[in-house]
């Protein structure tokens, strides 16, 4: 495991404003791991943040609800400020949300008040949570955390709706609704896009409300809805490319089967990157590498 490149990317993103960082997930090969390289790998994150910024981190990965709850006291044990729930790994596609709930709830009641967090993961398959499932399991307070993969904005304002009151935060991953997500209450964004350029999802996030800088908003969601299918093509190589293109020292190197990085995905990320750095320059904002 290339663990100095690891403290870099860390760094990169905080110093990129990231107010929090999500270890440990599909954008780091989780399934591709050993449970002792997941461990290792998220210990490694919390101690370079150093408790500048949240950590969380993925402890589910299938079999019995007491295998599982297990590895979740284990990861909650590297100092993560909630482990991440794996919707699809508590359950089959063919199992009902009455299922997932007993599932969930088992898996509270196995894992001594440790503080978790839901992620609609897309691998294996993707299990969303309902806004009447988060009704049921808020009230336990065992629940801080989600990434959304809902790709609804109506049931994004469902989710926050029924959430108000609880100390929870809702993480839109689909930018395409990254606006609308934060001005209906969402606590940000946890986005492949954030892994390429995070500068550009900070801004949005601290600016989005700012009467002064609407049309910059306007541009800066219409970038990142019109970049959406480039990015998750050959991910996550796509993005180690851009990251070695933005000066990170980083290999290319990764364990999933993905698409190959092709010549004309090397030469549309250059473009975007192109793009990155002019809206960085409009608006205002110094980037964390220097661009390559």
């Amino acid at each position: 495991m290339d663990t100095p490149g690891l403290d870099r990317l860390t760094d990169f993103y905080l110093e990129s404003g990231a107010a929090g960082l999500f270890a440990n997930c599909l954008s780091s090969e989780m399934y591709e791991l050993t449970d002792a390289e997941r461990l290792s790998v998220t210990k490694q994150v919390v101690e370079r943040a150093g408790g500048q910024v949240p950590v969380v981190a993925t402890g589910t990965f299938g079999g019995p609800i007491a295998q599982q709850a297990d590895f979740v006291r284990r990861i909650y044990d590297t100092g993560v400020q909630a482990v991440i729930v794996i919707t699809s790994q508590l359950v089959s596609a063919a199992e009902s949300d009455n299922v997932l709930l007993d599932r969930v709830h088992q898996l509270m009641d196995l894992t001594d008040g440790v503080p978790l967090g839901m992620y609609e993961c897309p691998v294996p398959y993707k299990r969303l949570i309902t806004s009447e499932m988060l009704a049921n399991l808020l009230p336990t307070g065992r629940l801080i955390y989600h990434k959304d993969t809902s790709l609804d904005a109506d049931e994004v304002s469902r989710r926050l709706s029924v959430a108000q009151g609880y100390t929870f935060g809702l993480y839109d991953a689909y930018m395409v609704n990254a606006v609308s997500s934060l001005r209906a209450g969402a606590a940000g964004l946890c986005c492949i896009q954030g892994n390429i350029c995070p500068e550009l999802v900070t801004w949005l996030c601290a600016n989005v409300d700012d009467p002064e800088r609407q049309a910059d908003v306007a541009r800066l969601q219409q970038f990142f809805t019109g970049c959406m299918d480039l990015v998750h093509t050959a991910y996550p190589t796509i993005a180690k490319y851009s990251l070695q293109q933005q000066g990170l020292p980083i290999s290319l190197y990764t364990r999933r089967q993905v698409e190959p990085l092709t010549q004309a995905l090397r030469n549309g990320m250059d473009e975007l990157l192109k793009t990155v750095a002019q809206l960085r320059q409009e608006l205002g904002i110094q980037s964390a590498l220097s661009v390559g």
